[in-house]
């Protein structure tokens, strides 16, 4: 191993995989081997099996699709509203000046602090889950293509400008392109974070979802189930993951080079 020196992807695939080999031995050998009770860890074949009774006998189906369409619909109304906002933040000084200061107080409070106002304001539908990862995610999202986008290289502006780029075409033709790759990766990102929010948000008043499963089996003391649930949760957001990795390999290969 050198430092930033990368590695081939099967020699990532396998390491990668090998950790989650040692993780599920050693789980396997603290339950089974009796050094943890099964009341406070389910070991993994008592969960696969709760996890096979879930999904085909107890609707879980059903739950993770609502979990997934709160964690979508939630982000993509953030992205949609951040993204001109923050490309305008960091374009136009003025604007940054302006929105800045408060975007940058929002962002550290924790959605979660929202809820119950939230719950007085719009119930305990599918508004008040929407908003909660909404208020998590949009002012993260905001300062951070704000400052992607301020970042942009000024032998670059100041060639575009040296061509005869006017200023709207400054943001469309040379802004914009050069921070698309780093913007895309703050998606994918804040993405994650926004699984966070929507399980926070179904732990309190939910009637569906991945977190309402966890806080009934958590009265039930099943902790098989609740292990179950967050591993759903992980493959879930994994599997997401790579899929926003792909198609960023895709749409900017040159970003890629290094990796």
């Amino acid at each position: 191993m050198k430092p930033l020196v990368p590695v081939s992807p099967l020699a990532r695939l396998v390491l990668g995989v090998a950790f989650f080999v040692v993780f599920v031995g050693v789980w396997t050998l603290a339950t089974l081997g009796g050094y943890v009770s099964q009341t406070f860890l389910a070991d993994p074949l008592t969960m696969l099996r709760s996890g096979h009774t879930l999904l085909t006998e107890m609707g879980f189906l059903h739950d993770i699709g609502m979990t997934v369409w709160r964690v979508l619909g939630g982000f993509v109304i953030a992205a949609a509203l951040a993204l001109p906002l923050g490309v305008a933040m960091g374009a136009y000084k003025p604007v940054e000046a302006f929105f800045e200061p408060f975007v940058s107080f929002a962002r550290y409070l924790p959605a979660s602090a929202f809820i119950p106002l939230l719950i007085l304001w719009a119930g305990i539908g599918e508004a008040q889950k929407l908003a909660v990862i909404f208020i998590g995610s949009f002012f993260n999202l905001v300062l951070m293509i704000a400052v992607t986008v301020g970042e942009t290289r000024r032998d670059l502006v100041e060639a575009a400008y040296t061509l005869g780029v006017k200023d709207s075409g400054l943001v469309r033709r040379v802004l914009l392109p050069g921070a698309a790759p780093q913007i895309a990766e703050t998606l994918r990102m804040v993405l994650g974070w926004a699984w966070t929010y929507v399980i926070v948000a179904e732990l309190i008043g939910a009637s569906s979802g991945i977190g309402h499963m966890i806080t009934d089996s958590q009265a039930l003391l099943a902790t098989d189930q609740i292990i179950f649930g967050i591993i759903v949760i992980g493959l879930i957001g994994l599997a997401s993951d790579l899929l926003f990795k792909a198609l960023n390999r895709r749409l900017y290969p040159w970003a890629q080079l290094g990796r």
